[in-house]
């Protein structure tokens, strides 16, 4: 990892719940603190038995399940494959790995980058993994065989964050260049440059049908791109322009949840645009740290935060339900896994280790 290395960064349940609570009810134009019990509906998808909201549980009781060893610097970055079966990590220490959940074992590591890694995210098949580092390079691997199918070159800047378009055949990947890159990955070529934001840019997701994807940035900025013809659409922006350090689309494609550097989420309908929800209680100032939607029991935010705390909101009323001690681990990286009720975080110090956690709540 280089001296002047960023602070680390890390994606979202690939299918919604079927019920959340609407934020639209609410008309204050900034983040009201009025709550309602108004829900919509949105399509389920069979593995997923979501709870209506008079039946959420007061606290998901989250609790650690498995502690994952072998990390020898910061975890940057964890996903659940799509199915959930595995788990991938990215780390300072230049190495992917890829552990059997079931099993709660280490499967193969993966080396290639020269510096540290800063994202990696899977492919929507699972045959892939895509990594970017502070290398200025994006890296392609076969996880059945665990070694590096392409490198792409084209950054002029350390590569922060990556994502693919949800056919598969596209990714999408930031750096502190300033740009967004989208590659053809069958090619290995740039298909497109957008010169997205004015200063690095933080992270980058699509929605579930891909029509749209969308980028934040340290200058405060959250965008959202028509992935065609790489239009800026939207510009959600707050007062102070505190830089943003993750940005992701809700399972349903309606809204964004953003992570900014003032200790707070904020869940937006960028149609709008307008603030519908924010969400308070972690600490964020230095650090790019995940954010993520829990749909599996019940509907919960996510978020690491640097205060050595798992922290786990109420999606309706913005409560902190959960703020779980993670014994040291400045948790700077999370995940939710797509069926079942589990949690993969990943730190900047301590041990280093993966750590799996279980919902216990009923």
């Amino acid at each position: 990892m280089s001296s002047n290395s960023p602070d680390y960064s890390l994606e979202i349940m690939k299918e919604p719940p079927a019920e959340l609570i609407d934020p639209e009810k609410s008309e204050s134009p900034c983040c009201p603190d009025s709550t309602d019990d108004n829900p919509f509906k949105i399509p389920t998808p069979p593995s997923i038995t979501s709870l209506p909201s008079k039946t959420q549980p007061m606290s998901p009781e989250y609790a650690l399940k498995h502690s994952l060893p072998g990390h020898t610097a910061g975890v940057t970055s964890v996903k659940f494959s799509p199915e959930g079966k595995y788990v991938a990590s990215a780390s300072a220490d230049w190495s992917l790995k890829q552990w059997d959940l079931e099993t709660a074992s280490l499967i193969q590591s993966m080396t290639g980058h020269d510096h540290g890694i800063n994202d990696v995210t899977w492919e929507p098949a699972g045959d892939m993994l895509a990594s970017c580092s502070d290398d200025k390079t994006v890296r392609l691997w076969d996880v059945r065989s665990g070694r590096c199918q392409s490198t792409l070159k084209g950054h002029d800047g350390f590569t922060f964050a990556c994502r693919f378009h949800p056919q598969g055949k596209l990714l999408a990947s930031t750096s502190f260049d300033e740009t967004v890159r989208l590659w053809d990955i069958r090619t290995g070529r740039t298909l497109k440059t957008v010169q997205a934001h004015l200063d690095p840019i933080s992270s980058v997701d699509f929605n579930r049908d891909g029509s749209l994807f969308v980028t934040s940035s340290f200058d405060g900025l959250v965008r959202i791109w028509d992935s065609t013809t790489c239009q800026v659409l939207k510009t959600l922006i707050d007062d102070d322009n505190t830089p943003v350090g993750h940005v992701r689309f809700a399972p349903n494609g309606k809204y964004v949840l953003s992570s900014t550097m003032n200790n707070t989420l904020k869940l937006w309908n960028f149609q709008k645009p307008k603030c519908l929800r924010s969400y308070r209680g972690h600490k964020n100032e230095t650090l790019c740290l995940t954010s993520n939607f829990s749909v599996t029991s019940g509907t919960w935010i996510v978020s690491g935060s640097e205060d050595m705390s798992l922290c786990i909101w109420n999606l309706q009323n913005k409560e902190l339900v959960q703020k779980v001690d993670t014994k040291g681990d400045k948790v700077l990286c999370t995940d939710c896994h797509p069926t079942a009720n589990l949690i993969v975080s990943g730190s900047l110090q301590n041990n280093h280790e993966v750590k799996i956690w279980e919902s216990t709540g009923q």
